[in-house]
């Protein structure tokens, strides 16, 4: 069980620090501070996470991270379902305490809730953006914490860095997702506001990071040092 309460703090630790750099930043109106701010916001936030609970959990506090790793037999299914449960419900839990911080009170930022989401017309622009950066990122996780050749305890930072360069170029298409946790917590509360929009595209970020997850769990499988 601890396991999965370290999961669930990790992702909802993720989701506050960095969907809440997206609201209160103003990402509305967004600019290349902005997204740098929000691309670093999510970066550290996993750095800080990997250092805190990694030796607990492993820190995956991502769906699609977790998918990967249980596709490359690190894990087995029945803990890769409660790691994926436990992130979602961080997720929520997170996207409530930055509903509430919205609602009572006033801030400078902009009124996005955080939530992913694209442009009418993107679908396939948004599909292949979250596929193929996901797949980036997973396999950087697998290859940095490999047992034989991963980097150790530099794993960390390599990941988190990582997901800052997947910020940077992916935020303009999709507010960059990868990570299916992190995109159902928003999206329910972007509802609550009145905005289905990510409720009704949130198929995409939960297909597409997945099927990035296992193209890189099976790369990672092919080029690696056996």
């Amino acid at each position: 069980m601890r396991k999965y309460l370290a999961e669930m703090v990790g992702t909802f630790v993720l989701v506050l620090m960095g969907c809440g750099s997206a609201i209160f930043s103003g990402f509305d109106n967004p600019t290349n501070a902005s997204t740098l701010a929000v691309a670093f916001a999510f970066g550290l936030s996993v750095i800080g996470m990997a250092y805190a609970i990694g030796g607990v959990s492993g820190c995956h506090i991502n769906p699609a991270i977790t998918l990967g790793v249980w596709a490359n037999g690190r894990m087995d299914g029945k803990q890769a379902a409660g790691y994926m449960v436990f992130q979602v419900i961080g997720a929520i839990i997170a996207s409530f305490v930055l509903w509430l911080l919205v609602s009572t009170g006033t801030h400078e930022g902009g009124t996005t809730t955080g939530a992913n989401s694209y442009a009418d017309g993107n679908m396939w622009q948004a599909f292949i953006a979250e596929t193929v950066f996901t797949f980036i990122f997973v396999l950087v996780v697998l290859g940095s914490t490999d047992e034989k050749q991963g980097a150790g305890k530099f794993a960390g930072l390599a990941i988190g860095l990582t997901l800052v360069l997947v910020h940077i170029v992916c935020i303009p298409l999709t507010g960059t997702s990868v990570n299916p946790a992190r995109s159902v917590g928003p999206a329910i509360f972007a509802a609550f506001g009145g905005d289905a929009t990510p409720i009704s595209q949130l198929w995409l970020f939960i297909v597409a990071p997945f099927l990035g997850a296992l193209a890189s769990s099976s790369v990672w499988n092919i080029i690696r040092t056996k």
